[in-house]
């Protein structure tokens, strides 16, 4: 990258911050109505995602009217553009207001886990805030060190500003391809880590090789948490998040397992799987419904897979 581009960059970054910050200076009066015009013009006139908002939901929910369809349709639109506003909120909010707005029941279950100096995978999906989770900081021992995975976007201006938001409350943001790395180093150092995953992004095609039914459809999932898991003996919790009005949310942990390295192969990507249907059945609007999750068919992926490898053979002789 010559010095002209890198410039380019450095302004664009700047830009960018300023009129988040800007805005992250209002109230939340003022936020959520601004959320309100925004989730208008979303909707109704850039019609974002529509169409694949409402196959989604169709697909995850065949026994529903259409009538309920568009509730949820509706209602994710509207959770969508507050979690747009709260998200530029995290620069400017107080340590005390947002332990108010994003609760956790029991983060004991982590501290006990976590006891004998063994670290934590988090586990959750898109859904309701993430963005605040990082806030679990403040109810962990002060040794615990906190870390969140990310896949890094293709602006570099908002990875960055992303960068900036995800480290707003003690926690260190963990590139995805280096998170096995991250985690060895802190084993070896004897840091206790708890580092949260949302593991309900759609893999590489490529690397699609394990597939269930989640949402009433074949589903290829990630597993780089489980694989992470069991290599280095990790114990991991679920974090079921309802939204008990707008701005408000409460966090409860579950145990996925207290030891990965003896589970057998895929198991832990079942019960995370089955816990994250049910805390989209129990509100569903608060699901990230715009992201393609099923672009992928299983038969599609299969038949490449098999040409790969008949290709390999190929090359072999």
């Amino acid at each position: 990258m010559d010095d002209e581009e890198r410039n380019k960059k450095s302004i664009g970054y700047s830009l960018l911050y300023a009129v988040t910050y800007l805005h992250a200076l209002l109230p939340f009066s003022v936020l959520y109505f601004l959320s309100d015009i925004l989730y208008f013009v979303v909707y109704y006139m850039v019609r974002y995602r529509r169409k694949l908002v409402r196959r989604n939901i169709k697909k995850s929910f065949p026994g529903k009217s259409e009538k309920k369809i568009i509730r949820i349709e509706k209602d994710f639109y509207h959770h969508l553009c507050d979690y747009f506003v709260e998200t530029i909120k995290t620069l400017h909010i107080s340590d005390e207001e947002v332990q108010k707005r994003m609760k956790f029941e029991n983060p004991e279950i982590i501290d006990r886990l976590t006891a004998g100096g063994n670290s934590c995978i988090l586990s959750l999906g898109h859904y309701a805030n993430w963005e605040w989770v990082t806030t679990i900081g403040f109810h962990l021992s002060s040794d615990t060190k906190k870390g969140l995975v990310y896949k890094k976007l293709h602006s570099d201006a908002f990875d960055r500003l992303f960068l900036k938001i995800r480290s707003r409350f003690q926690s260190t943001p963990i590139e995805m391809r280096s998170a096995y790395r991250k985690l060895i180093e802190s084993k070896r150092n004897n840091e206790t880590v708890v580092v949260g995953f949302l593991t309900d992004q759609r893999p590489p095609k490529s690397k699609g090789h394990y597939w269930t039914m989640f949402m009433n459809q074949d589903t290829v999932v990630q597993t780089g948490m489980e694989r992470i898991a069991k290599l280095l003996g990790l114990s991991i919790v679920y974090l079921d998040i309802t939204k008990v009005k707008r701005g408000h949310y409460v966090g409860k942990f579950f145990v996925i397992t207290p030891d990965a390295s003896n589970e057998p192969e895929f198991e832990i990507m079942e019960r995370y799987i089955n816990k994250l249907e049910d805390t989209i059945k129990k509100d569903p609007a608060y699901y990230l419904w715009s992201h393609n999750r099923w672009k992928f068919k299983k038969e599609s992926v299969e038949e490449e897979i098999e040409i790969n490898k008949e290709q390999i053979l190929e090359a072999d002789v």
